[in-house]
């Protein structure tokens, strides 16, 4: 088990980061590891992101700067694979074609119309509502970048459980379709919601953490039914559906985290 744990992270952290780990093995059970451990590769992803942001407004360069480089930084880490998994999913889905065409557009490599104006929007509001979060604070910046991070991995999470087909029989998203027990996947939602709560908590009271509570439930949500849409549309999920269910829950759990409550 301790060996299937290890492989699992180097799993996770090397198909969802661009960090140096090798992945030894592609087996289910391996394969099911690295879905559970997700979240721990974007708490990665998230507290090196949130070095930047606070090291410029610490600075005086102002919350927009640190907005900028907290949400760049993701997509160095990720090489670009989740706006490109993104933007090839607006394109399937905006061509309205059949689930087979559909497929082969999202397989090209160039980006069309649909894809270029979803990144547009979809970039314009993760700075938007960093922008927002670290003109609070840095803490509050810093925070918000760890948990939309943890929360778009978690998404994925919650992608690969038990009863999701995969698009293809071939890829990542075949690779980790369905690997993910139900229980597994509500134990991995209880367990970065009750982390959220405490971080939240820790910094502004128990209001704070009902709000990073209900940020990452809204990411979920949004990225379930576009999961749900994409299922029906596409005939289950693909790598890029799985960037594009990435993608959604961060910048929805960002926008939730950006409104004030109080």
């Amino acid at each position: 088990m301790t060996s299937l744990n290890g492989h699992g992270l180097r799993f996770a952290f090397g198909t969802l980061t661009a960090l140096p780990v090798r992945v030894s093995r592609w087996d289910r059970g391996t394969a099911r590891a690295g879905m559970l451990c997700a979240p721990l590769a974007g708490l990665a992803v998230g507290l090196l992101a949130a070095v930047p942001g606070v090291l410029f407004l610490l600075g005086g360069s102002g919350p927009l700067v640190a907005a900028v480089a907290s949400a760049a930084l993701p997509a160095a880490l990720t090489r670009g694979l989740h706006l490109d998994g993104l933007a090839d999913t607006a394109d399937g889905l905006g061509s309205a074609k059949p689930a087979g065409d559909a497929l082969r557009i999202m397989k090209q490599s160039d980006i069309g119309p649909f894809g270029v104006i979803t990144l547009l929007f979809v970039l314009l509001a993760q700075v938007a509502a960093l922008f927002e979060l670290y003109g609070r604070g840095w803490a509050d910046g810093a925070l918000g970048t760890v948990v939309a991070a943890v929360t778009a991995r978690l998404a994925l999470t919650l992608a690969a459980r038990r009863g999701v087909p995969s698009a293809r029989p071939e890829g990542l998203g075949a690779a980790v379709a369905g690997t993910v027990p139900r229980r597994g996947a509500a134990a991995a939602v209880c367990a970065v919601l009750a982390c959220c709560a405490a971080a939240g908590a820790l910094l502004g009271g128990y209001g704070a953490g009902l709000h990073q509570v209900l940020a990452v439930a809204a990411g979920l949500a949004a990225a379930q039914v576009m999961l749900r849409h994409c299922v029906r549309r596409f005939g289950g999920v693909t790598g890029d559906v799985f960037g594009a269910l990435e993608e959604t829950a961060g910048t929805v759990a960002l926008l939730a985290l950006s409104l004030s409550l109080g």
